[in-house]
């Protein structure tokens, strides 16, 4: 192995951040699991991230050769994400701190998000090593669909953005449709470029009996459960879903639905999501369909099988989504995902799959989507086959076995 030790950064964000009781997303998924394939092969990795709890290990030894260590930087542990960058010196210097007095160096320095490529390109050029970034979403898509100023990114990042795609020495797009925003927006060279999808736990996501599932979270069996994960932004496009349920509603008054939004609702922690979430319970009052509609908080992820399986459908409406996991958790579970073609997890369909949606701002075709899909039995079986048999290629060893062929050569 040329690069056998492995410096990875997460710093606004921890990978450990499910069991730790915090909110996780998709980057944490992707970090933790890649890390861990990686740590099996025979790849030592150490994953740096601000502590943002001091009660917890300072050291999580996650398995053989892969740890996650908490670095210290900030007074207050809770801060807001725009703001981080301003204690990344502190951070750096006790990372310094932390390897001299361990005696540890490292081969490689990957790094995730624009926060961590600051840390990863000073690591690269103090100690003469390469460094891969992965941005997991770009701040000019992200500002292209933002709804108001608290969603759009300042230009440092753009900035930083840039800076990377020029001193990297691999950028890491978590879907063709990033790589290609890489090239035309940022003119980042396609030499530079690997794609490296996200990838799915096997073992934990898979079909199970639906009507043991719908009991196991409290569902009535017959209703036709629509399910939504994930956080609850603007960004999301969750109002539109609410929308394509009040038109299904009064287009198939005999139907029984129930849409679930299971998500990051941390009310007290984070006030921009809390807003949100108030905006979106508003509408469902607005819209009449409040006894249809619930929202849940976030669940760990061995709790989720149960939820996907209940489900006939899972949607994912985004307005710009870099990738999206989610889509394969439910597609693991043989759920059909209805998707916006604004998603990275897209580009595993043809364009006129059913189970794409051409405009995130498109209720009626959404509503269509889901009426067509619940309402045609054979549609709906070779649907689920068709995703089971896509995700089969997705496992987390896969993915590994990708980014080690990037890393070799």
């Amino acid at each position: 192995m040329k690069y056998k030790k492995i410096a990875v950064i997460s710093y606004h964000t921890c990978p450990l951040s499910d069991s730790e009781g915090e909110e996780t997303g998709g980057l944490n998924v992707y970090v933790l699991e890649l890390c861990k394939q990686l740590a099996k092969i025979g790849y030592i990795i150490d994953i740096f991230t601000r502590s943002q709890d001091r009660a917890n290990q300072r050291i999580v030894n996650v398995q053989d050769n892969l740890r996650v260590i908490h670095i210290v930087a900030g007074k207050k542990e809770k801060i807001e994400k725009k703001k981080l960058i301003l204690y990344i010196p502190e951070f750096l210097t006790n990372m310094y701190n932390f390897m001299n007095k361990s005696k540890v160096t490292y081969d490689l320095v990957y790094s995730h998000y624009y926060l961590s490529g600051i840390i990863g390109l000073q690591i690269k050029e103090k100690y003469k090593i390469p460094l891969f970034v992965t941005f997991h979403t770009l701040a000019l898509m992200k500002n292209l669909v933002a709804r108001d100023e608290s969603e759009r990114e300042d230009m440092k990042r753009i900035e930083y953005e840039i800076l990377f795609t020029k001193k990297a020495d691999k950028i890491i797009a978590t879907s063709t449709q990033d790589a290609q925003y890489l090239t035309s927006l940022y003119r980042c060279p396609k030499n530079k470029i690997s794609v490296v999808t996200p990838g799915v736990d096997l073992k934990i996501f898979s079909p199970k009996d639906k009507s043991k599932a719908k009991q196991a979270v409290d569902l009535d069996k017959d209703c036709k459960l629509i399910l939504y994960v994930g956080r609850i932004e603007q960004l999301k496009a969750i109002d539109v879903l609410l929308y394509a349920i009040k038109i299904l509603k009064v287009n198939n008054p005999k139907m029984r639905l129930c849409l679930w939004i299971l998500g990051g609702i941390v009310r007290k922690r984070n006030e921009k999501n809390h807003k949100e979430l108030k905006r979106l319970e508003q509408l469902s009052k607005s819209l009449n369909i409040v006894t249809e509609v619930k929202f849940i908080e976030r669940k760990h992820q061995n709790e989720l099988p149960n939820y996907y399986n209940a489900s006939e459908i899972v949607v994912l409406p985004s307005h710009y989504e870099s990738f999206g996991i989610v889509a394969l958790e439910g597609m693991a579970c043989g759920i059909p995902v209805i998707v916006a073609d604004t998603a990275g997890v897209a580009g595993l369909f043809d364009k006129r799959n059913s189970l794409l949606v051409t405009s995130p701002n498109n209720p009626l075709m959404l509503s269509e989507k889901i009426k067509h899909l619940l309402t045609d039995k054979n549609e709906y079986q070779e649907v689920r086959s068709e995703v089971l048999e896509k995700v089969k290629k997705l496992s987390w060893e896969n993915i590994a076995e990708k980014f080690v062929k990037i890393i070799e050569n």
